[in-house]
């Protein structure tokens, strides 16, 4: 027996709310008759993801076609913060169902963490395709969900991400120009969380920084 309807609640920062499948509104819920998933999808709950990701493992390739067991690991994943494999099992959930924006943000997400992980040795040109990639991700999450301000703010992020990275004078990728509009990418996007509530002081201190990266740039 299949999951037919699945949301999850865990409270983490700028999220709160994630649905776990395109059925997620419809309140009946039915108990998987994976052994494992049950156990995985248990230990989600009480915020324990290293036997949740554990046991979500163990239930693939059993349940490998399934979005919304796939979403739990890579919920799971994410929260123990190996990013990669996050990012990886979040693109299987967008293969099997493109439209569901929030896969396409713990994707994104995840991607946009990995490349400015302090422990990620690989190259620059790298770090620069995988935040491009989370920009991209962050873009087709709001064509499909236009009115989430959670995915301007962490695309804000992202091209901030890319300004620093390809702003910063002496490295192999620098370009002022492309860095430029990274950063002005970035503050029209602040300014959109801010068209959501215009209270937000941490995005306003957001925009200031952006600004002067932006005019610093040599």
């Amino acid at each position: 027996m299949n999951i037919k309807s699945f949301k999850l609640g865990l409270f983490t920062g700028v999220f709160a709310l994630v649905a776990l499948s395109a059925n997620a509104q419809q309140p009946k819920q039915t108990e998987h008759s994976n052994a494992n998933v049950r156990m995985g999808q248990k230990a989600l709950l009480d915020g324990d993801f290293k036997n949740a990701e554990s046991y979500l493992t163990k239930a693939l390739p059993q349940e490998g076609k399934d979005p919304d067991v796939l979403y739990m690991l890579g919920y799971s994943q994410f929260q123990n913060g190996d990013y990669k494999k996050s990012a990886e099992t979040f693109g299987k959930v967008v293969a099997l169902n493109g439209k569901n924006a929030n896969a396409l943000y713990f994707k994104a997400k995840a991607t946009n963490n990995l490349a400015v992980q302090a422990t990620n040795k690989t190259s620059v040109a790298n770090k620069e395709q995988l935040l491009r990639g989370a920009i991209e991700d962050y873009s087709k999450a709001i064509t499909i969900t236009p009115n989430d301000s959670k995915f301007y703010q962490n695309r804000a992020i992202a091209s901030r991400d890319l300004g620093i990275l390809i702003g910063t004078a002496g490295t192999p990728n620098y370009n002022k120009a492309m860095a430029t509009d990274a950063y002005n990418n970035a503050i029209k996007d602040y300014e959109k969380v801010l068209s959501f509530d215009a209270s937000k002081k941490d995005i306003q201190t957001e925009i200031k920084k952006a600004k002067v990266y932006r005019d610093n740039l040599k």
